[in-house]
């Protein structure tokens, strides 16, 4: 992983003293409330409902063992003993008081990490699949590209103030789980005929109130011009994008309004000043970010498929952990493991300082002192061997991070909705809770297969419901909280967007709703579908008809 230089650390420990001192100014009455609302959100910190949120960067999902240990002491001594990972693979600490945030980022700062552009109109941080580097369906792997970005796109002085958030996405495998369709810029590693790296650019993805599929405006894209690209899509936005209101301030509503064509004419208008500049990227850079991920020093060893097999027969609750929460890995002998932060009672991507320090210890053991992030806010051991399995997943049963859930109804994605959110219409924790407790029966949840259920507590959809097979939506009727449900949305290669089913529900009915909808898919599917393919054959009147019959 990349280790800050001297100008790095220089850089943030300057950052977290102006802050220091911007705090102080303010909680002394030296500054304004919106005076100081740009400097906080400049450093991560929003002021929800009930105390401040500061959201933590973890470039790209990589975190090291040294960092997890921290990031547990952070939970302990300054929250309330947990930390949440979130959509874009950050850090999220909800309990923080706002005189300590200059501590908690002086101590981030020990360790290489702050929480600068996790919030405000600038570019966020970039992210990737969680299994980059490993996946045996890779053609590259999308770490020293995402390190590239970030690098152009921190203090980037062109871009900190855009008309709205930016997100980026990195996807270097043959499948999508980066879901860069739905990003501002999305990213896919392609090779042309003559077997040279290039990138497939899209633009103008996005989900909110306007939710929309990006447009892929180049082809085939040299990697060499990939930041002079990049700063060709984000001077057209900050040249045409709108500012005089938040809500159609996104670039997707840029690329709708001017159409995806007329866009990237514009774009390549803008290139033509920048193109071979001084941002065009070289080998030697590119080799010096990639000098950051080079393999570690994996064992010569031969896949454990007997072996495996015997425990399976032994251990059918092994059998099922390694069925849903272990992937192959590129490396014979080794494996990638999902932690599942998805238990019954616990709010989806929680995990505690103990469970911190824990998978801190893990790593050094079974994998090499590193962890990764997932944008389905899990945590994963992506350097695994196959001979230590079997150990790992006791320990990780006595921990609570076994659930074999992974890719099932119960591992939902779900925003901190109106538990903490100042903006949210509802609440979304306890809705995944009352379907996580209805759907209890592992047997069950295997044979639903998979199925990916999000929740977002309000339209700004930081619970990705548009993307979900089933997404539910917390919406806000003359003061009361009610669901609506949507069906049919997929993050992955050719993404789509969920259609409503119809009026929203009451939060006592949701569990009955989401079990009518999984008894139609359950009776009408055929052989080796899945809910999305179902659904994609039949549409949506059966689900329909069947979840508003019982209501009348």
């Amino acid at each position: 992983m990349y280790v800050y230089d001297q100008y790095d650390q220089h850089i943030i420990e300057d950052r977290v003293r102006q802050f220091r001192d911007q705090t102080r100014r303010y909680l002394a009455g030296e500054l304004s409330g919106e005076e100081f609302r740009p400097l906080r959100l400049q450093n991560g910190l929003y002021i929800q409902r009930y105390a401040p949120m500061l959201r933590v960067a973890v470039p790209y999902g990589l975190l090291s063992s040294r960092q997890l240990r921290k990031l547990a002491e952070i939970a302990r001594n300054y929250d309330k003993g947990y930390a949440h990972i979130s959509t874009r693979q950050n850090v999220q600490f909800n309990w923080p008081e706002l005189e300590d945030v200059p501590d908690i980022l002086a101590e981030l700062a020990t360790v290489q990490m702050h929480a600068i552009q996790t919030s405000g109109n600038c570019i966020r941080n970039t992210t990737t699949d969680q299994f980059a580097g490993v996946a045996r369906d890779e053609l590259i792997d999308p770490r020293p590209w995402c390190e590239i970005i970030r690098q152009w796109s921190t203090f980037h002085p062109e871009f900190a103030f855009l008309p709205r958030k930016f997100k980026i996405a990195v996807n270097g495998a043959v499948s999508d789980r980066a879901a860069i369709e739905v990003h501002d810029i999305g990213l896919e590693a392609v090779q042309n005929a003559a077997g040279e790296l290039g990138f497939r650019v899209s633009v103008g993805g996005g989900l909110g109130r306007t939710p929309i599929v990006g447009s892929f405006i180049n082809e085939f894209l040299p990697w060499k011009h990939l930041l002079t690209y990049l700063d060709a899509i984000l001077r057209v936005y900050n040249r045409y994008g709108r500012r005089d209101n938040k809500f159609k301030a996104r670039i997707k509503i840029l690329v709708k309004a001017l159409t995806p064509e007329v866009f990237a004419e514009r774009v390549e208008a803008e290139w033509a000043h920048l193109k071979d500049g001084p941002a065009t990227l070289t080998e030697a850079e590119v080799e010096r970010v990639s000098r950051f991920f080079i393999d570690p020093a994996y064992k010569a060893l031969e896949d454990q498929d007997a072996a495996l097999a015997a425990l399976d027969a032994e251990h059918p609750g092994f059998a099922r952990w390694r069925s849903r929460n272990v992937v192959a890995h590129k490396k014979p002998g080794y494996a990638a493991v999902t932690l599942s932060l998805k238990p019954t009672g616990v709010a989806p991507g929680d995990i505690t300082d103990k469970q911190l320090d824990a998978v801190a210890e893990l790593a050094d053991r079974y994998c090499f002192g590193e962890v990764r992030n997932s944008h389905e806010q899990n945590i994963i051991l992506a350097d695994v061997e196959q001979s230590q399995l079997f150990t790992l997943w006791n320990e990780l049963r006595e921990l609570g991070l076994a659930v074999p859930n992974v890719g099932l109804l119960t591992d939902m994605i779900c925003c901190p909705g109106g538990d903490f959110c100042s903006l949210a219409n509802a609440k979304s924790i306890p809705i995944a809770e009352s379907i996580q407790r209805r759907f209890d029966d592992l047997d069950y949840l295997f044979d639903i297969g998979e199925l990916d259920l999000n929740i977002s507590g309000c339209m700004n959809a930081c619970g990705h419901h548009h993307v979900g097979h089933i997404g539910i939506l917390g919406v806000d009727k003359k003061g009361a909280e009610f669901y609506q449900v949507s069906l049919g949305g997929s993050a992955g290669r050719n993404a789509s967007l969920g259609q409503i089913l119809g009026p929203s529900f009451a939060q006592d009915a949701m569990p009955d709703v989401i079990e009518k909808i999984i008894a139609v898919y359950v009776e009408r599917r055929s052989e080796d579908e899945q809910f999305l393919d179902t659904f994609r054959r039949i549409g949506l009147d059966p689900f329909k008809e069947r979840v508003y019959a019982a209501n009348h």
